[in-house]
């Protein structure tokens, strides 16, 4: 009888069952007298049988599911891998498909035209700027309406007299760059919505330099000439508080904005 228990073939191995076969075999043996006649002795068919235990490859469908170990991240269990077709990308970390290969040369001739000189603009600093609505619509006709999108990867950041936040640029399902677009504001919190809104569109503009959109407003050499052909300088005045200071206008503008008037 313990002859014929050795030959049934072990198909699960693990501590448990090691225990219990080896309390079985033990058990057995003590209740069987020894005689000169038996083909091996009972030591030498544990010691054959340990082997064969050892040697037998272990399933990963044989470890019990109660012990089984999951080292992904607490936030991570629930996500689908990126790899997977319908996968959902987190983009508030992810950096799916950032520099993974260049887009097409349509795309990228739309993205690096020369922008027209009648759309810039200048701040009464001095500084150059392409209207926020110019970016969007450069995009659109590279990507397509829907192609691309703004998503947020940090919440708000809200101060006294100034909202920030990171946004990261999605474009045909690819992350192509990260900013954080800043926005003050005054008046209380009634002007908030309006402050994030224009938070998100400073955003925008910075990401779009990753592009190449509108790179000459970078390029000091081009800031230069293009001030010089349409704009200039000139002393103005705080209607309020009376102060007095130097600044820059379109040569096209007949007069300075509020609260601002020439002199």
């Amino acid at each position: 009888m313990i002859k014929y228990a050795f030959q049934q073939p072990i198909r699960r191995v693990n501590v448990f069952n090691t225990l219990r076969l080896y309390s079985r075999y033990t058990k057995a043996a003590s209740n069987t007298t020894t005689s000169s006649s038996s083909s091996q002795p009972i030591k030498k068919i544990i010691e054959d049988e340990d082997a064969e235990i050892i040697d037998t490859p272990v399933s990963s469908n044989s470890i019990p599911s109660s012990i089984t170990f999951n080292d992904s991240p607490i936030e991570n269990l629930n996500k689908e891998s990126t790899t997977t077709p319908n996968a959902v990308i987190d983009w508030s970390d992810s950096y799916h498909g950032l520099g993974s290969k260049p887009f097409s040369k349509e795309i990228s001739d739309i993205l690096l035209a020369p922008i027209d000189d009648l759309d810039i603009e200048i701040k009464p600093d001095g500084l150059l700027y392409l209207p926020e609505i110019k970016y969007r619509r450069i995009l659109n006709k590279a990507f397509g309406p829907g192609g691309w999108g703004l998503v947020p990867r940090t919440s708000s950041h809200i101060t006294k007299s100034q909202i920030s936040r990171e946004f990261g640029l999605i474009c045909h399902g690819r992350l192509i760059s990260i900013a954080r677009g800043e926005q003050d504001y005054f008046g209380g919190e009634e002007k908030i919505t309006t402050a994030l809104e224009g938070c998100k569109s400073n955003a925008l503009m910075r990401c779009c330099k990753d592009l190449g959109i509108a790179s000459e407003l970078w390029d000091p050499s081009f800031i230069r000439k293009w001030k010089s052909k349409y704009c200039e300088e000139v002393f103005a005045e705080h209607v309020v508080n009376k102060k007095k200071k130097k600044l820059w206008k379109l040569k096209s503008l007949k007069k300075l904005e509020y609260p601002y008037k020439q002199i």
